[in-house]
């Protein structure tokens, strides 16, 4: 079997086949990905990311017991880190193999800049949401609650450790992974170009090495490590990368396929009824915790992809492919469609996302916290954000339409 599976067994999730650049652009319509060979697995699994991260960042939202947290050992953080490993290496690959390594590399920092100023711009929507509503609402700090207190007590070292990516308020710290990892992809990209295991090696040392020595980059105010140490997680960003550039490698790595799938859906489901029982165990203490004591200290450090998190993952996502086939029908319907436009534009739904369970918690807070108004929230939320995620993809598809008149025009 191909690497793939994490390669290609069973032709699951991380199997790519036909035309990559799919996987930045075009319409909804069955023949178009036939031609264009898109996975909308990766789409739609990215899109449901974005609707378990904004739900999870409502603060005590009781629909976070639906989320993948509540049954696997990793959250959306792992689905949405690997999965843009998977693009970048899918679409970059591309130029990689058609334009060489300059043109690859400048599209690369190009949408590495695009990344940086979303995360700066989300930053100011987000100071000016939290200043206004401590502003408005009576005894509410938002400013502390949410990370931003530093900002009023000292813009002038808070902009620049913003700007420097190491000021990191609450919900604002997965961009600054991205920007970083994505920072470092040509050279990954030149590796995978080389041998297809070479950056699995290479991003597997320095993950052990993170793991054993606690190195970790430092944020501001406090010191304190990031959220997201990005020298660990650079481990499952170049797996995903690996994977998505694993259909224009002349090598190929076997692995043993027979059990691949099985064992995957033994340990998930395993892991799915061990984490229940933490959960119920939290809301009932006299009910067991299977293997709490013993396993919690290997998935409790998020900060640094603790290994059982990424075995989970790793798991959790060959099911999932093995389940979902490319040619599942369930990727065709009204509502899968409707989540896979989020996930098509996953920067904008995401930037509204944050936006909105900060907006969810102010509400929370201010009016009423009880389960009606949760659901209220998250739902309404999900809809916006399905929304802009329709807009876009109109837009797109318009913006298409235009140029191909314009091209036949010109002829």
């Amino acid at each position: 079997m191909s690497f793939a599976a994490v390669g290609n067994a069973h032709r699951n999730i991380f199997a790519v086949s036909g035309h990559p650049q799919g996987a930045r652009c075009g319409g909804l319509h069955t023949d178009l990905h036939q031609r264009s060979g898109r996975d909308l697995r990766v789409d739609l699994f990215r899109g449901l990311s974005l609707f378990f991260i904004f739900i999870d960042h409502v603060p005590d939202n009781v629909l976070s017991y639906l989320t993948l947290q509540s049954f696997s050992f990793c959250d959306a953080a792992e689905v949405f880190i690997f999965i843009s490993g998977y693009a970048a290496a899918m679409v970059y690959g591309k130029a990689l193999q058609r334009q060489g390594s300059i043109i690859a590399t400048a599209q690369i920092y190009r949408r590495v800049w695009q990344l940086y100023v979303a995360h700066i711009f989300l930053f100011v929507i987000f100071a000016a949401l939290v200043f206004y509503a401590t502003l408005n609402v009576q005894h509410q700090n938002y400013n502390e609650d949410l990370g931003i207190d530093n900002f009023v007590d000292e813009p002038n070292i808070a902009i620049i450790k913003t700007l420097s990516l190491q000021y990191q308020p609450q919900y604002l710290d997965i961009l600054p992974l991205y920007v970083v990892l994505l920072g470092i992809f040509p050279p990954v990209l030149l590796l995978l170009r080389r041998h297809l295991a070479l950056p699995v090696m290479v991003s597997g040392v320095i993950y052990l090495l993170t793991l054993h020595f606690g190195w970790q980059p430092h944020s501001y105010p406090d010191d304190e490590a990031w959220y997201f140490n990005p020298l660990a997680w650079q481990f499952l960003f170049v797996i995903g990368a690996t994977a998505g550039y694993a259909p224009y490698s002349r090598q190929v790595l076997t692995m043993p396929s027979a059990w691949l799938a099985k064992l995957a859906i033994v340990i998930t489901v395993a892991v799915a009824i061990i984490h229940i029982s933490w959960t119920i165990h939290e809301a009932y203490e006299a009910f067991p915790g299977l293997l709490l004591q013993e396993l919690s200290p290997l998935v409790d450090d998020k900060a640094n992809l603790a290994p059982l998190r990424l075995v989970s993952f790793l798991a959790l996502a060959v099911t999932a492919g093995h389940l979902v086939r490319r040619n599942n029908r369930l990727l065709h319907t009204p509502v899968a469609r409707l989540i896979i436009r989020c996930g098509q534009h996953s920067l904008q739904v995401f930037c509204l996302g944050v936006l909105l369970a900060v907006l969810g918690e102010i509400l929370l807070t201010s009016v009423r916290d009880d389960i009606a108004m949760q659901l209220a929230i998250s739902l309404a939320g999900i809809v916006l954000m399905i929304a802009i995620g329709g807009l876009l993809t109109w837009y797109k598809e318009e913006e298409n339409v235009v140029v191909a008149a314009d091209t036949n025009a010109a002829r």
